[in-house]
């Protein structure tokens, strides 16, 4: 998608700088093959107001959860179907998500895209909209995957998992809490107005999280439950636990607060300063380290390591639907390479007889069950320590190898979770 994006001289109708960011956004994201969020600022430079910004992520955010079915409309109203490079072709989904999906009158969708676009482009964008509109076109109620995910994740995990991504996408994701102290589960679930899956977790529909009952006294923080679980894997310990690739600090807390003395190691500064404030407001307490974790090394074994290992991140789709365009199985191989590489050499950090908890928030068997195998299958030392069933909530069951994954469709009938792989590992005495 090539969109020229220069800024004019004279002051641009309301609404139209919202949608200028939400187009650089698909463009960084489609085109550049950028994180949306990482994408965010640069979009949305020169936009002063909170809401603006905010709009112009909906936009994009809600364009790339339905591009398969926005394409699909749009090629249904042109006689030929428009590059996917095409400028009309941006627009228009633009326009389209905002009447179909997020509610805004046509007249001031089209009106605000229109601006955007010159020339004969302009004509086709409000033709094929004006058609789309005499129609009612409409979206379907369950999101479609793009065919080259649907494809992959058909074959790793069957039909089953791609109903589960498409329900999964129809809808925001409910908000996961973590309670610092387990045993005032059930006052958060009064005071929050929440369910519980497991002691210590708490989900709430949603809601503004700075302004939630608890959050300035620390007694929570927004952790999935999925990703939750790593960290208990450890379980409650008095030695030393590293954290590693442990920003933004949600299972750097949960160790914290388990009794371990926790360092946590990442080598990203502003992830870091993100973890800095969430132990301060918990008033918990670890040594941070910002540094490589295939160039840092402990002074001394630990009693327990958990490898949050980079990834492709496919398992957060719900949250960041970005990575349904543009994460490519080259990207998928890169990343289970540097996990091997982690693997490797984080194993041998752990003390005779300690714990190291392996964990991806991905979809792909190539950064789990694959990554897994191979790493037993050179560390002789090694060995799984199965997961129980007392230490899941209640709808999940560890794989019969002693790892757990979760899918999409995991706990469908609670809100879902996200997609996970982990295993625990026990290292020989």
């Amino acid at each position: 998608m090539i969109l020229a994006y220069s800024n004019t001289a004279q002051p641009e109708p309301a609404g139209v700088p919202a949608r200028r960011a939400a187009l650089r956004l698909l463009d960084a994201v489609l085109r550049q093959g950028l994180p949306l969020e990482a994408a965010l600022d640069r979009a949305t430079s020169g936009i002063d107001r909170a809401d603006d910004r905010a709009l112009a992520h909906a936009i994009a955010a809600e364009t790339l959860r339905r591009l398969p079915d926005l394409d699909a409309l749009i090629d249904s109203a042109t006689a030929r179907p428009l590059p996917d490079d095409a400028k009309a072709r941006a627009a228009l989904r633009i326009a389209l998500v905002q009447t179909l999906a997020l509610g805004t009158p046509a007249h001031a969708a089209i009106s605000t895209v229109l601006p955007l676009v010159d020339g004969g482009p302009r004509k086709l964008v409000h033709g094929v909209f004006g058609t789309l509109s005499r129609q009612n076109a409409s979206l379907p109620e369950i999101p479609t995957l793009p065919d080259p995910v649907a494809i992959r994740w058909h074959a790793a995990w069957g039909d089953d998992a791609i109903e589960g991504a498409e329900h999964a996408i129809a809808a925001p994701p409910p908000l996961d809490l973590v309670i610092a102290d387990p045993a005032t589960t059930d006052r958060w679930v009064e005071e929050l107005g929440g369910v519980s899956l497991m002691p210590g977790h708490v989900r709430l529909p949603g809601g503004h999280v700075p302004e939630l009952p608890g959050f300035e006294e620390g007694a929570w923080w927004v952790q999935d439950i999925a990703a939750s679980l790593p960290a208990r894997l450890i379980g409650r310990g008095a030695g030393v636990a590293l954290d590693l690739c442990a920003a933004p600090g949600g299972k750097t807390m949960q160790l914290a607060s388990a009794g371990w003395q926790v360092t946590s190691v990442d080598s990203a500064q502003s992830r870091l300063a993100r973890l800095h404030d969430n132990l301060a407001r918990t008033k918990l307490s670890a040594d941070v380290v910002t540094a490589d974790v295939l160039k840092w090394a402990p002074a001394a074994p630990a009693d327990a390591v958990l490898l949050d290992a980079p990834c492709s991140a496919t398992g957060i789709f719900r949250r960041h639907p970005d990575v349904l365009h543009r994460v490519r199985p080259s990207q998928i191989s890169e990343m289970a390479a540097l996990q091997e590489k982690m693997l490797a050499r984080t194993a041998d950090w752990v003390r005779p007889g300690g714990v190291l908890v392996y964990a991806t928030c991905s979809l792909e068997p190539a950064e789990g069950e694959q990554q897994l195998k191979r790493f037993l299958g050179t560390r002789s030392d090694y060995a799984i320590d199965p997961i129980r069933q007392e230490e899941l909530p209640d709808g999940l069951a560890a794989h019969a190898g002693g790892y757990l994954r979760t899918l999409p469709g995991t706990l469908a009938d609670q809100g879902g979770c996200d997609g996970f792989f982990m295993a625990r590992l026990r290292r020989a005495v």
